[in-house]
């Protein structure tokens, strides 16, 4: 069975990036990194490709230059078991970047992520569907998740 490996184009700031991904995941490094020679095309000793793992996912990234850019069509899940976990995420990744709404933020590379914990899927399937429908309400209201405040309102319905 194939193996299937998110590639990420960067424009210049992979090596950073990559640096800073691993500091935040746990069970994470650097795989390999390949910098341009003398041969060219760039600039010797410059970063050109790097393969790097996030907790276990492997990544592969590239250094191409502005000519694409990241947007919200492609977002990476991070599945948080408590409000800990969110506001761990939430902060180191959004530092530098932009919150958006219900949980997705991109970070100071443009990159987007969406940080939710697993207790929004439980409240927003619930079997009461007035219970689900007012913790859906509050998620649409929120930046970050806040799982006190969709419980609230779940509960207040």
């Amino acid at each position: 069975m194939p193996n299937i490996t998110p590639s990420l184009w960067f424009d210049d700031n992979l090596e950073e990036a990559m640096t800073f991904y691993t500091s935040v995941f746990p069970n994470s490094s650097i795989e390999f990194v390949n910098r341009y020679t003398e041969a060219g095309p760039g600039t010797p000793g410059e970063v050109v490709s790097a393969g790097f793992v996030l907790d276990s996912t492997r990544f592969i990234g590239i250094n191409g230059g502005p000519v694409f850019s990241f947007n919200e069509a492609v977002s990476f899940t991070i599945q948080c078991r408590d409000q800990d976990e969110v506001d761990y995420y939430w902060d180191a990744l959004v530092d530098g970047g932009q919150e958006s709404q219900c949980g997705w933020l991109k970070d100071r590379f443009g990159l987007s992520w969406q940080v939710v914990p697993t207790r929004l899927l439980e409240l927003t399937s619930d079997p009461d569907e007035s219970r689900a429908i007012a913790a859906t309400r509050a998620m649409l209201g929120m930046r970050k998740i806040v799982i006190a405040d969709l419980e609230a309102a779940a509960a207040d319905r």
